[in-house]
């Protein structure tokens, strides 16, 4: 509805500063960071534009040794989450860069494709845990 674009419109206005510290950190893997506004329970998610294949689609072409091009998806946040609000605080840039990573990689797992780099990724998770 008008309304809900208002308020992501507001929300995004409010969150610039953070959504591009984060575009800054992804910028090798996505096109754009949004907000969403059909995420409730989940931190991120993955959308793809609209004639991008599936990511494991894309993966199994590559298995089977067909060149893909290359094209970045957009990652769009859930500003509500706790992982979202945890970051948003956040002044250590390394630990920024990590949770903002780990909030790609866990949206890419969640759309079905595999991680460049998963020790990477466990690493990271661990690291955070502990924290």
């Amino acid at each position: 509805t008008e309304e809900d674009k208002k308020e992501i419109e507001k929300a995004e206005k409010d969150h610039q500063k953070i959504l591009k510290r984060m575009e800054k950190v992804l910028a090798d893997k996505v096109e754009k960071i949004k907000i969403s506004s059909r995420l409730t329970d989940s931190a991120s998610c993955i959308v793809l534009n609209e004639h991008d294949m599936a990511l494991y689609m894309q993966q199994l072409m590559k298995q089977a040794g067909q060149a893909m091009p290359s094209s970045k998806p957009t990652l769009e946040i859930n500003i509500e989450h706790p992982i979202f609000k945890k970051l948003s605080d956040e002044k250590d840039k390394e630990v920024f860069a990590d949770w903002t990573t780990l909030l790609f990689e866990q949206a890419v797992l969640a759309e079905g494709g595999q991680l460049e780099d998963p020790a990477g990724f466990v690493r990271k998770l661990n690291t955070l845990m502990l924290k």
